[in-house]
């Protein structure tokens, strides 16, 4: 879910849209003749500009007679125990945002209506894959792609023309090299930092392994497997060490927030950082940041050992409560937000839409969206669906802790291996 947090921080924070709503509960479908109906909504603080909202929420009204919109914004904390306890109740929202990581315990629950007839009426031919899976089940689907967004290189242009790199790199091998140009052309500057990669920043450590053949775990029947210790998932590791010793000096037992990674790049001592498209905002805002460096910034695809990388797909689902009594009017509202219209006005915010279909002019001049969404729709993965890795990534992540002692001096089998076998016990004890 790290990606989450990060959207509230990126886009236009959501509030309350202005409807004149009615007084009735979601479980109440009608108040009697002439009366009126209400659909309940509840998304994420940070997930869809208010005008958009706004809009839907008219075209609906329009569209259904003697409705209006309950439309809710939630917050990231504590959302996992409030969904838990809303969507059991006899009064749920109708409808639901769900972290892409949160989704497969709700619909391995049974929390969520089946939407499996209306899929292509929401689009589904054409909705981003990687996303899609983590409302799937048994073939069936039970929660629709929302947005996505994931990591991408952020670099400062001037740097680079003054060593010399005249293109982007394209391969782990062009990258190191181009760092080492910029170490060169920095050599007076004692704390510079050709690229700013902290030692537990796992999602990209997933881009790697992902890269070379592997994976994090894998399933057999209802059991799954840590698989970190299969050569190709020793591979990314070994990349990441070896990227993370040749160009980087940030800490090792840290991750990317900790310090904020785009934070330290606005301090002007480093040259590159792996991170999402809202953390440039942050780099060059007036407070906290340094505006001075944003005519200065572009972007390009996570190097990979041939090409570009795949890349994590961090983002949200969309799903209808089993328990509502409005779910064919709650499925009429999910078709008007998975429209390409209305996707195309989300990617104006800086998200890769649901839609793969609707081409690079959605963003504009937004270079750092192309890229994203170059990413996302070429190699764009997850990590397990299922609700036992919820498990994983809470607590004491084992990947975080892999990462750190193969920097210490802990040989890749021996972390790698520690790991595969924390994940394995972990998820089992998930079920």
């Amino acid at each position: 879910m790290g990606v989450r947090r990060a959207l509230t921080v990126g886009i236009t924070a959501l509030v309350t849209a202005s409807l004149a709503l009615s007084g009735c509960s979601s479980s109440d479908d009608s108040a009697g003749d002439g009366g009126t109906k209400k659909l309940t909504v509840w998304l994420m603080t940070g997930s869809a500009p208010d005008a958009l909202v706004d809009e839907i929420n008219t075209e609906f009204t329009k569209a259904h007679e003697g409705w209006t919109v309950d439309y809710q914004v939630q917050q990231w904390d504590g959302i996992q125990d409030k969904l838990t306890t809303a969507l059991a109740s006899n009064t749920p929202p109708d409808i639901v945002e769900l972290g892409n990581t949160q989704a497969p315990r709700f619909v391995e629950s049974g929390a969520l209506a089946d939407l499996t007839d209306a899929k292509s009426d929401l689009g589904g031919d054409n909705w981003l894959e990687g996303l899609a899976a983590t409302g799937e089940k048994d073939g069936k689907t039970f929660a629709t792609p929302f947005y996505a967004a994931n990591r991408i290189v952020v670099y400062r242009k001037s740097m680079f023309a003054k060593a010399g790199i005249t293109a982007p790199p394209k391969t782990i091998d062009e990258l190191i090299a181009a760092g080492k140009k910029l170490q060169t052309a920095n050599a007076s500057n004692k704390q510079f930092q050709a690229l700013y990669l902290p030692g537990q920043s796992w999602y990209t450590l997933l881009s790697w392994v992902w890269a070379r053949g592997g994976d994090v775990a894998k399933q057999d029947g209802d059991k799954w497997t840590g698989t970190l210790d299969t050569p190709e998932a020793q591979q990314g590791f070994t990349d990441y060490a070896n990227i993370y010793k040749a160009l980087s000096k940030g800490p090792v037992d840290q991750d990317e927030a900790n310090p904020q990674q785009s934070t330290v790049f606005a301090k002007g001592n480093v040259a590159m950082f792996i991170g999402l498209p809202w953390e440039i905002a942050t780099a060059t805002a007036a407070e906290g940041g340094n505006p001075k460096l944003a005519d200065d910034i572009a972007t390009f695809a996570i190097p990979g050992p041939t090409g570009p990388a795949p890349v994590f797909l961090g983002g949200s689902n969309l799903g209808v409560a089993a328990a509502s009594p409005n779910q064919d009017a709650a499925t009429d509202w999910l078709k008007l937000m998975l429209s390409e219209k209305h996707q195309t006005t989300l990617a104006g915010a800086g998200v890769v839409p649901a839609l793969d279909n609707l081409g690079d002019g959605i963003y504009g001049d937004n270079e750092a969206a192309k890229v994203m969404a170059s990413a996302a729709t070429n190699g764009g993965k997850v990590t397990p669906v299922t609700p036992a890795w919820a498990a994983v990534e809470s607590g004491t992540n084992p990947i975080k802790n892999a990462m750190t002692k193969v920097l210490r001096g802990t040989d890749v089998a021996t972390a790698s291996k520690e790991a595969s076998t924390s994940i394995t016990e972990t998820m089992a004890k998930a079920k």
